[in-house]
């Protein structure tokens, strides 16, 4: 009885706008009101060891950092090295996009940021080059999913603080679906070119051409190399890496490429306080919420409910692929990991699922939430970029979002592209 009033509350104050803290805090309170299965203070408790965590000062500065590279001239210098590589292969423009975000969620984390960034410089190009408006706009907003599977991701922090689960493992277990994505959107991007008979830039490829773009871009390009280059090496944590991610950010906005104002700098950590403390609110209710489940044995019930289907992996992943692209319609990307994962989690290890393997699908999974309405953030930034509607994005993007999906069962059902390079490194999972 206590566990149906804790779900209908949470579902009815989610359903009328309540902020999700607010709603996961009352649920609680609603569930000791009808059955008090612990105390005020135990869940009080549960809430500040919740976000009392080192690992957790990663995500505000991973955040910052971005902001911080997104508006220091970073994202064009991106652009003009994909560019130099690939602009002239048919439907150039198109993988020049896609390149460009995956390099630019190499040092953002962010796929709304990834959006953002490459979509102002790319969208304007590909439509004088011939791309429709609502492919080009569609594009850049999948596209800008590899955001948050490129590391560092922000999602995968949330995930390793929320399940005990080493980020550095994760970081590295992302770069194989990354590239997975990468590919199968450029090679639907080569096709959808082909058809319509779009060309590339016209200007052949020299390595001339390209060292030059290199060398224009090289301290945009470092940061990525610093800060996985240090996690994996094992001069910083990941925490540290997003420290130094700031810094290095700030001194190259400032004093190399001289794009962003100390004034700038300021107003993006203010930006950052009321985001950070945001998620934090959602944060420390759901890490208790968790605490609550485990003490109520809510995830050994749903798991046992989920074994009595079926034992097989594959069926049970497809189960959680479900699960994940449902919730993902409704929920944002942040309270799906902290409230979903410890659960979902569960039912992945007790048929044999690495929680690091299962860590980067579900980031994957959440991914395309990105774009599949109604919560779709990357669909709403495209639209104030382009005033198109949602209506005709998703008409024009769904064979893109189909294409991720196949990515997301690649990925999950072949264990060995999220784990096979820590096996290789002889990194710890």
């Amino acid at each position: 009885m206590g566990v149906a009033v804790l779900f209908i509350v949470m579902a009815v104050t989610l359903a009328i706008g309540v902020p999700i803290g607010v709603s996961l805090a009352l649920s609680m309170y609603a569930l000791l009101l009808v059955e008090p299965v612990t105390t005020s203070a135990f869940i009080a408790q549960s809430m500040y060891s919740g976000v009392a965590s080192f690992t957790m000062l990663a995500l505000p500065f991973f955040v910052l950092a971005g902001g911080i590279m997104d508006t220091g001239g970073i994202s064009k210098r991106i652009v003009s090295v994909a560019n130099a590589m690939i602009g002239n292969v048919t439907g150039g423009l198109g993988i020049v996009t896609i390149v460009a975000c995956m390099f630019f969620g190499a040092i953002s984390g962010s796929a709304p940021a990834t959006v953002a960034a490459i979509g102002a410089i790319m969208i304007p190009s590909m439509i004088i080059n011939g791309y429709d408006k609502a492919y080009a706009t569609g594009l850049v907003a999948v596209a800008g999913s590899l955001g948050v599977v490129v590391p560092p991701s922000y999602p995968m922090v949330i995930y390793g603080v929320t399940n005990n689960v080493s980020i550095s493992a994760l970081f590295m277990a992302g770069i194989g679906p990354a590239l997975v994505v990468g590919g199968v959107l450029m090679i639907f991007n080569y096709f959808y070119a082909k058809k319509h008979g779009l060309k590339g830039s016209g200007e052949k490829f020299h390595v001339k051409n390209l060292l030059k773009a290199i060398w224009q871009a090289k301290a945009a390009l470092l940061m990525p190399v610093i800060i996985l280059g240090g996690i994996y090496s094992g001069i910083f944590t990941a925490t540290e890496a997003a420290v130094v991610s700031v810094v290095y950010g700030i001194f190259v906005g400032l004093f190399v490429y001289r794009e962003i104002s100390l004034k700038a700098v300021i107003a993006l950590f203010k930006d950052n306080v009321a985001f950070i403390g945001g998620m934090m609110f959602t944060f420390a209710p759901a890490a208790a919420l968790g605490s609550v489940f485990s003490y109520l044995g809510v995830q050994k019930a749903i798991s046992s409910f989920f074994l009595g289907i079926s034992t097989n992996p594959y069926i049970v992943l497809l189960f959680i692929f479900i699960i994940l692209a449902i919730a993902g319609m409704f929920i944002q990307t942040t309270p799906c990991t902290i409230i979903l994962s410890p659960i979902l989690l569960a039912i992945a290890q007790s048929v044999g699922i690495n929680p690091v393997h299962f860590g980067v699908i579900m980031t994957l999974a959440l991914c395309i939430a990105f774009v599949t309405p109604p919560v779709a953030s990357n669909l709403f930034v495209a639209m104030t970029m382009t005033g198109l509607s949602m209506n005709k994005l998703v008409k024009i993007a769904w064979p893109l979002i189909v294409a991720l999906f196949i990515c997301l069962f690649i990925c999950g059902y072949i264990p060995q592209i999220s784990l096979g390079i820590l096996d290789l490194f002889g990194v710890p999972y």
